[in-house]
């Protein structure tokens, strides 16, 4: 699995608009797609909420690819 961190400017991110500045979208509506079939997880639960706010501390899995979301330092 493939671990990556994110620093987060500002509070929270968008969930699909995360996965797009990570690259496992190609776009933020190619990420829609992915939270809607069901291939996202966020601290270990499914998440169907394409714009869920993710949060510094939290997890976001896609595939094989584990996102560590972290505050700017």
């Amino acid at each position: 699995m493939t671990e990556i961190d994110f620093e987060l400017r500002g509070d929270h991110i968008a969930l699909h608009a995360l996965l797009k500045l990570v690259g496992a979208a190609g776009s933020g509506g190619q990420g829609k797609a992915q939270v809607a079939a069901g291939r996202v997880e966020v601290d270990g639960r499914p998440e169907t909420r394409k714009s869920a706010k993710i949060r510094a501390g939290q997890v976001v899995a896609i595939d094989d690819l584990r996102i560590h979301v972290k505050a700017h330092a």
